[in-house]
């Protein structure tokens, strides 16, 4: 066997590649996937999910194995127009390239939407400055098979009314402790968190909710969907959504909204000061498939992308 020149990787046919050595590139990519066939982002055993279909692709490219760090984990049958993520490569090929390379071999509900160099500190997860979801609502008593929405929005066939959601949404903007809209299994140390807006508006058939923040708890967005859903059908006041969150109480607010009608739009990022920063080493959590995908933590900015 021909021995392996240092920092490089083997890869052989019958074999999973030896681990790279010296990885110096960091390749950051934002990817938008239909999450309808995906068991979520982060990697899960015998499932099939988005963070494991890139790193099988990038590792092929790459010749070496790759680690992918996404932002935050979506969660299964969610859906991206922005995801972002990096994984740290010596190869020297250049980044159209990789971006060709990676984008061809990828699977008909996932693709490349830009692939770039990223400074040597940045990193997808802890590197967020703010991120936005929207929430789709297809408010119309005929189904949204009509005009193929089916797998991309909620079907509410009940009356909405937009001032009433409009005002509920309101009451989530700011930092409040948003206990009441974390699902169980949420694992964080706190429960605070800064909601940056919450916009409710109408587009043809459709109610749309976005929600910007710095970070979110499980199922926090689909919850507050739930909820301003409530209020939009007449069966709460607004004034009720600002109790639930001073309750605590998750059985207090809302239902879940389904999670086909979640979407995560862009993540913000503050690239300059990513520049300013030293390489952050990876920590052994980071690469365990049991954790929970940990969003931004930055405070919401205008940054410069």
């Amino acid at each position: 066997m021909m021995p392996v020149p240092a920092g490089r990787a083997y890869w052989s046919s019958r074999r999973r590649p030896i681990e790279c050595v010296g990885m110096q590139r960091n390749i950051a990519m934002v990817v938008a996937y239909d999450g309808t066939d995906f068991h979520g982002w982060q990697r899960q055993r015998d499932m099939r999910t988005v963070q494991e279909t890139l790193e099988t692709v990038t590792r092929r490219v790459a010749r070496h194995n790759v680690q992918i760090i996404g932002s935050g984990r979506t969660d299964a049958g969610v859906h991206a127009a922005g995801q972002v993520a990096n994984f740290f490569t010596d190869r020297d090929l250049p980044t159209n390239a990789l971006f060709r390379a990676v984008g061809s071999r990828l699977p008909k509900d996932v693709t490349l939407v830009r692939l770039f160099e990223a400074p040597p500190a940045f990193h997808a997860t802890q590197s967020a400055v703010s991120k936005l979801y929207r929430y789709r609502v297809y408010a119309a008593s005929s189904r949204p098979v009509e005009h193929r929405l089916q797998r991309y929005t909620y079907h509410f066939w009940l009356g909405v009314d937009l001032d009433a959601a409009r005002a509920a949404a309101r009451h989530f903007v700011g930092t409040h402790d948003f206990a009441a809209m974390a699902s169980a299994g949420n694992q964080r140390e706190t429960t605070v968190r800064t909601v940056c807006r919450c916009e409710v508006y109408r587009h043809y058939n459709e109610v749309r909710i976005d929600v910007e923040g710095s970070g979110f708890l499980y199922n926090q967005v689909r919850n507050m969907v739930g909820t301003i859903l409530e209020v939009a059908r007449g069966h709460w006041p607004p004034e009720r959504v600002g109790q639930i969150l001073a309750g605590k109480d998750r059985s207090a607010a809302g239902p879940t909204a389904p999670a086909h009608g979640l979407c995560l739009q862009w993540v913000r990022y503050n690239f300059p000061a990513c520049r300013d920063q030293s390489p952050r080493p990876l920590r052994p959590a980071e690469c365990r498939s049991d954790q929970p995908g940990a969003a931004g933590t930055g405070p919401c900015e205008s940054v410069t992308p």
